[in-house]
């Protein structure tokens, strides 16, 4: 199995220069597309870290309030730690549909201008 990438062909585009994408790295448009994300992933990022970390607290710390019981042999703990593993896959739901709408677009345009496709 060969693990090297293949020579480009003939009528393949030129590579862009290291001056253009310093240009586009400076654009207004780059920029847009770092602002969206950004402000969409380290909220998301901080609110997650401090959710688990109230998550870990509260085990080290409430024993007496994580042992509670709900119902059955069901308490505080296992319902907290099963809403970490929910959590977690919305996030990456979310984050997937954030993607795919306000991300992917402003990308494909940013890689097809530099590609020479547009």
């Amino acid at each position: 199995m060969a693990t090297e990438t293949p020579p480009p062909s003939k009528n393949q585009a030129p590579l862009p220069t290291t001056e253009e994408f310093v240009a586009v790295r400076d654009s207004a448009e780059f920029e847009e597309l770092r602002r969206s994300y950004r402000s969409f992933a380290f909220p998301l990022t901080v609110a997650f870290i401090a959710w688990y970390l109230l998550y870990v607290l509260l085990s080290n710390y409430a024993g007496g309030f994580m042992g509670t019981e709900l119902f059955g042999n069901i308490n505080v703990a296992l319902v907290l730690g099963l809403a970490q593993f929910l959590t977690t896959f919305l996030i990456a739901w979310w984050y997937a549909r954030h993607a795919a709408a306000n991300l992917d677009p402003k990308a494909e345009a940013i890689k097809s201008r530099m590609e020479g496709t547009e």
